[in-house]
């Protein structure tokens, strides 16, 4: 039950992975990947609005594609992952300094001049920021989904804890990719 005021955010998954326990989420976010680049061309195919939202790693001289750059580069854990998900044209992108998407980042201004008012979240963490991110859009009454298989945890409980959390308390939509129009 989607609409053309639904944008699709993509969360953290231009990534180093270069923190205690990223290996194992690199692991998760690999077929979580696939899964998102095929959501995303079906946004893309449908003119509904992609945004990439991203850690700045605490870099504040880094712009996106800085960061882009670093996450893609031969070596990087996540090196796969953010060549297949980096912005391309007509994509929208913000950095954000904390866990939520909408903490001190221009994201709220970004989705109002876009008539959001509907989000699909996907990314990584689902427990962290995913969760925070899904958190505050429901607190500014955003509608919301967050497929299964487009969210990544650093285990399969934690993904799950997390979704369960996000339908039980704020109505959001987990199930997989597949039931999420266009």
């Amino acid at each position: 039950m989607a609409n053309a005021d639904t944008a699709l955010l993509i969360i953290d998954m231009i990534n180093r992975f270069d923190f205690p326990s990223g290996a194992a989420l690199a692991r998760a976010s690999e077929p979580v990947s696939k899964r998102i680049a095929w959501l995303r061309s079906r946004f893309q195919a449908a003119g509904w609005p992609v945004v990439l939202v991203n850690d700045n790693f605490m870099d504040w001289k880094a712009d996106f594609r800085e960061i882009c750059a670093v996450c893609s580069h031969d070596g990087m854990p996540g090196a796969a992952i953010a060549r297949r998900l980096m912005p391309v044209p007509g994509d929208y992108f913000v950095l954000k300094p904390k866990h939520s998407a909408f903490h001190a980042s221009p994201l709220d201004a970004l989705l109002s001049s876009l008539e959001v008012d509907r989000l699909v979240i996907t990314g990584i963490a689902a427990d962290a920021c995913v969760l925070a991110t899904a958190l505050d859009a429901h607190m500014r009454e955003y509608a919301l989904a967050v497929p299964r298989d487009c969210v990544a945890a650093i285990s399969t409980a934690r993904r799950d804890r997390a979704l369960a959390l996000l339908r039980e308390n704020c109505k959001a939509d987990t199930r997989g990719s597949r039931s999420i129009a266009p």
